[in-house]
């Protein structure tokens, strides 16, 4: 065999293992991208799980916090209504109280007009006569203060809320359901009747 084609044949065995080497290395590379990609989406897909399960903890504590703050508002709602309503049972109580004691003190201030106008004529000035109206007024004065009035009756429209008609009478002078005479005065309390006034009504 001549030497020139001993050469050649090397030659080409040299290509073929070259050409070998590199489709290797080729195979190699693609494995090691292959990896490469598929590891990188794994740990993508982790984080994005991950980034999911932390989402869902905190849609959870949201929805928690949330809860707990209605809880709070209606709490507060509930409370303000108790204290408004306290308040208004104790307002009531407490006018409640005060009509009750009003009436026990208007046969008082009845007696006192009743007293004053039996004094006979010329002993007006008499102290004692000065001392009963002195204290009358002051009577009147204080309940006056406390939110005591009476009621306007004579002349007036006969009111059903306000005037209790004992007697009628025909005059014709006066209108129709007109207060002619009040026997007993009437009074108010805040705008509540304690007393009706005792009346005479025209027809």
């Amino acid at each position: 065999m001549a030497k020139t084609e001993i050469d050649s044949k090397a030659a080409e065995a040299a290509n073929e293992e070259q050409v070998k080497e590199t489709e290797t290395q080729a195979e190699a590379e693609a494995v090691k991208e292959k990896e490469s990609f598929f590891g990188r989406r794994t740990s993508a897909g982790g984080r994005k799980r991950e980034k999911r399960i932390f989402s869902k903890k905190k849609d959870k504590k949201d929805e928690q916090i949330e809860e707990l703050t209605d809880r709070l508002k209606r709490t507060m709602a509930e409370f303000d209504n108790f204290r408004k309503r306290t308040e208004k049972e104790k307002s009531a109580m407490y006018e409640i109280g005060a009509k009750d004691i009003i009436e026990k003190i208007l046969p008082v201030v009845d007696n006192f007009e009743r007293g004053l106008a039996t004094i006979p004529e010329g002993e007006e000035k008499s102290a004692f006569a000065e001392g009963m109206d002195k204290v009358y007024k002051q009577l009147v004065k204080t309940l006056g203060d406390a939110g005591v009035k009476p009621i306007e009756a004579v002349g007036q429209p006969f009111d059903p809320n306000f005037h209790n008609a004992v007697m009628h009478i025909e005059d014709e002078n006066l209108g129709e359901n007109v207060v002619a005479e009040e026997f007993q005065k009437g009074y108010v309390y805040r705008d509540s009747v304690v007393r009706h006034s005792m009346v005479k009504v025209a027809n």
